[in-house]
């Protein structure tokens, strides 16, 4: 199905919709947009609906003229729900759609079926060398040479294998394709951002996916993410790094129909 757009929280927030049975909200991860998902729709559409819009500042959805914060972008999401009359959904996060997943979980737990929240976290603290490494070259890439610098350093942590030149091409164009200045203001609200303490009032089964090989965001970090939330599981995903649902899509879609029929 083509993206369709509505207007919500007073931004044109556009969003792919395919499929039939209970809603599957699909949030993606910083600088990308709603094509974060697409190995996931063929594998849900054929007993879910996958719902997957572009977040505030991000994609197709306009240019910032209010804060991006998370919170924000949470509303822009009940704001998406409400106009296609969608009461709940099982919702799966990103690294930043898992800050909006979770948090939509903690104050509007009546639309969150059930969260899979995938190498996300409740604070981002690198840990190691190897994680500020990465943060000071991301952030001197943005510094000095805008969106498009920073694009080539992102891209080549994600995607760091050959075999990945098609997959780190992709990541390269859209990373590109952002607004700098609304790339920058989300980019703060990332590192702003702090769920921990509310992450004891999620009731929603939860998943939390981990990437083996993931640089961007520590293992530990989502084992505490994991820690906090009341039940949740932790599964890890060999041979993935942070952009598991693109770099082991298989896998992935095995592990999210598993947990989703579980929950059903």
């Amino acid at each position: 199905m083509s993206p369709s757009r509505v207007v919500a929280s007073g931004l044109e927030v556009h969003y792919r919709l395919e499929g039939d049975g209970p809603v599957v909200l699909l949030l993606h991860a910083l600088g990308s947009c709603a094509d974060d998902w697409a190995f996931q729709f063929p594998a849900l559409s054929a007993r879910y609906t996958a719902l997957a819009p572009d977040l505030r500042g991000h994609g197709r959805t306009g240019r910032l003229s209010s804060p991006a914060t998370v919170r924000a972008m949470v509303e822009d999401v009940v704001g998406l729900l409400d106009a296609l009359g969608l009461a709940e959904v099982h919702a799966v996060g990103l690294s930043l759609g898992g800050l909006v997943a979770q948090t939509l979980a903690v104050e509007h737990p009546a639309r969150v079926r059930s969260l899979v929240l995938v190498n996300s976290f409740a604070r981002l603290r690198p840990r190691g060398a190897g994680e500020w490494w990465l943060l000071l070259r991301r952030g001197v890439a943005l510094l000095c040479g805008g969106v498009e610098a920073q694009a080539e350093v992102v891209a080549r942590a994600l995607f760091p294998h050959p075999e990945q030149e098609q997959l780190r091409r992709m990541a390269v164009q859209r990373l590109r394709g952002n607004d700098e200045v609304a790339y920058r203001a989300v980019m703060r609200a990332v590192l702003r951002y702090d769920g921990r303490r509310d992450l004891a009032r999620i009731r929603a089964p939860a998943l939390v996916v981990v990437g083996a090989d993931d640089t961007t965001v520590s293992r530990a970090a989502k084992e505490e993410l994991a820690a906090a939330i009341p039940g949740a599981r932790v599964a890890v995903v060999p041979d993935s790094g942070h952009a598991t649902p693109l770099d082991q899509p298989e896998r992935f879609n095995r592990l999210l129909l598993s947990f989703l029929d579980m929950v059903r």
